[in-house]
């Protein structure tokens, strides 16, 4: 299991400190959750923190960008060092323009999906993007408790990717935790994102190593 922890809901105030955790640990990325207060009701941290990251943590960043008009800002994410940039359907008017745009600035393009938004939408769009995120909570905050019905909508963006041939590989965050990550490895996710989970655990590392294993 690939796993991605959430700098959200890491200790900005020793935020080197959980930076060399990460480095030091088993994941394999970081996941930056960036809110605008417009697209969530939440704002969180922006570009200066994303540089600063960048100098810091030797994991490939994976960019999730909660904000609406995401594509206005492709080759400011890029510059941050970002190797995924995700972008939520909701906030596309034409998603597949954006998806393009990323890819030619040289990144990953990710896709997430709301909770209430359904799989199928991805059908037109699938084999273009590198990843689907399923939001397991609804965005916008995290330590919130894990929607179990992001089991069923796993298996039916598991079916549309072997339908299409897609490359795709499937990314879950929102209420993580060796029970949770357990059911969604065995219901096909690819990737694990954390934050909570690990942050507020007595070992984070270990956190990390126990869903590495699922």
């Amino acid at each position: 299991m690939l796993v991605s922890p959430s700098l959200l809901s890491a200790d900005f105030g020793n935020l080197n400190r959980d930076l060399e955790m990460i480095n030091d640990s088993e994941a394999d990325m970081l996941h930056l959750d960036v809110m605008d207060g417009v697209f969530v009701p939440n704002i969180s941290f922006g570009f200066p923190v994303m540089k600063y990251v960048q100098k810091v943590c030797r994991k490939p960043l994976d960019v999730h960008l909660m904000i609406v008009e995401p594509q206005k800002f492709v080759s400011e994410v890029r510059d941050c060092g970002a190797e995924i940039m995700n972008v939520h359907y909701e906030a596309c008017t034409h998603l597949n323009r954006t998806v393009q745009q990323i890819k030619d600035a040289g990144m990953k393009a990710g896709v997430t999906l709301n909770p209430a938004t359904p799989v199928c939408l991805l059908r037109d769009i699938i084999t273009e993007v590198d990843l689907v995120l399923l939001m397991s909570v609804n965005p916008g905050f995290g330590g919130q408790k894990f929607i179990h019905g992001t089991l069923r909508k796993l298996a039916d963006l598991r079916r549309l990717i072997d339908e299409t041939g897609s490359k795709a590989i499937v990314e879950v965050d929102g209420g993580v935790n060796l029970e949770t990550g357990r059911q969604l490895a065995q219901a096909g996710a690819d990737m694990l994102v954390a934050g909570n989970y690990v942050f507020s655990s007595a070992d984070p590392a270990e956190a990390i190593r126990g869903l590495k294993q699922l």
